[in-house]
């Protein structure tokens, strides 16, 4: 394992893969300050556990005896402390830059795809937790189960699970002996021009796994069949796994176990399956998929979750009908970039038509700058042209005041209301709920 210098800093601390590193390197004695643009539930995680954060980027931020500035993809070269840490001479590495250096000479587990990877690398890691393997796991979510987005073992270890993200290849920093892919879907549209781009990244990462590795997917998929054309490692099917009924709604969550369950019988081929499958049915979930919040002063039932992408948006509400199907479904969503939402457009209506009532915020533009030919109006504008019932508020605070109004006007109806997005909105469900 690379020896990381003792002092390190962290540009965008708050973000979930970054918060979940602090807690690593923290873990194995190294000294851990970060700063972030505002608080979150990260944050709040992080100050918990003893390492300081700063709220807001500020040159003096930075002690003088940092040795290593880590950053977030998120931040740009030109943020005030990363051309700080330039005139004093540290070094710099982007977040899956010091994942892969410091995972590398691990048994690592990498679990990417365009949907799902998150809860499947949660699902692994409770597994393998389960059965005594003292994993180290890196998770894009904070999970019930662990209490945190970073499983740290008690004994030294060198089983590492992973989420890895294909956007600008981060998938190809890693170097693991087993890859999980979950599915491929296009994605990340201000990187990847097309379906074919995305492949290749994910053929690339394939092409890596070694010899004696192994690879963990669905090869009957013709998109991921595609990808694996030239890999060296045997292929497991995941989809041939039997799972127990699990706590998590939806078929797509199924899919998830399989793959984890997969996977872990793939690293340790004699694992006790009663084992695995009352770890899958132990299993509770994570921050931000499908999370109960509680419900409105009018009544109405409040979820969260985190899908951002049409397929995620429509699976979702075809599950939550699925499980309360005596509910008008309300769906409050924060569409994530203009990019994605320009070139997904009619997917995203046709998605969200699939609600009784969509409520559409303005576009979080994230890295991106101000696009006017896309917004939450052309969106809602769209829904209501797929058959659906779309309104577009241009404020969180008409937002929450819209959802609170429900199940408290003269109506017999019972409401489930789903906040969705990458963004922010999980803020006002936690305001409407009690």
């Amino acid at each position: 394992m690379m020896n990381l210098p003792q002092h390190v800093y962290l540009v965008g601390i708050g973000g979930i893969g970054m918060s979940a590193l602090a807690q690593l390197l923290q873990h194995q004695g190294k000294e851990v300050i970060g700063s972030d643009r505002e608080e979150a539930p990260t944050t709040a995680l992080l100050a918990k556990k003893g390492v300081k954060v700063w709220i807001g980027h500020d040159t003096r931020n930075i002690p003088a005896d940092c040795e290593m500035l880590i950053y977030s993809d998120a931040v740009p070269e030109s943020n005030l402390e990363r051309q700080r840490a330039k005139k004093m001479g540290i070094n710099e590495m982007s977040y899956f830059e010091a994942l892969g250096e410091v995972s590398k000479v691990a048994r690592t587990i990498a679990v990417a795809g365009t949907h799902g990877k998150t809860t499947t690398t949660g699902m692994l890691a409770k597994i393998l937790q389960y059965c005594g393997k003292e994993p180290t796991a890196i998770i894009g979510s904070i999970f019930k189960d662990f209490g945190s987005n970073a499983l740290l073992p008690t004994h030294k270890s060198d089983l590492w699970v992973i989420e890895a993200c294909e956007y600008r290849d981060h998938l190809l920093k890693l170097s693991p002996q087993i890859l999980v892919i979950t599915n491929i879907e296009l994605d990340h549209t201000d990187y990847f021009p097309d379906l074919a781009a995305l492949q290749e990244t994910f053929k690339k990462a394939v092409e890596r796994v070694p010899e004696d590795g192994i690879i963990v997917t669905n090869p009957y998929d013709p998109n991921i069949a595609a990808v694996l054309t030239s890999a060296k490692a045997p292929i497991i099917d995941y989809t041939t796994q039997s799972v127990p009924k699990l706590k998590l709604i939806g078929e797509f969550n199924r899919h998830n176990a399989m793959a984890a369950k997969a996977a872990a019988r793939a690293a340790f081929p004699h694992l006790d399956e009663g084992y695995v499958d009352k770890a899958l049915l132990e299993f509770k979930g994570s921050w931000r998929r499908f999370e109960y919040k509680g419900e409105t002063p009018g009544g109405a039932t409040v979820f969260d979750d985190y899908a951002h992408h049409p397929t995620a948006i429509s699976k979702t509400i075809i599950a939550a009908r699925e499980e309360y199907p005596d509910r008008k479904i309300v769906v409050a969503f924060h569409p994530h970039l203009f990019s994605r939402t320009k070139f997904f457009l009619d997917e995203f209506a046709r998605a969200l038509a699939l609600a009784d009532r969509a409520i559409i915020a303005p576009i979080y533009a994230a890295r991106e700058p101000l696009d006017p030919t896309v917004s939450n109006h052309i969106l809602a504008q769209k829904i209501n042209e797929a058959g659906g019932r779309a309104v577009a508020l241009d404020s969180f605070d008409e937002i929450r005041e819209a959802l609170l109004t429900i199940n408290s006007q003269l109506s017999t109806d019972n409401h489930l209301i789903i906040t969705m997005g990458a963004g922010d909105i999980y803020k006002v469900a936690e305001q409407i709920a009690d």
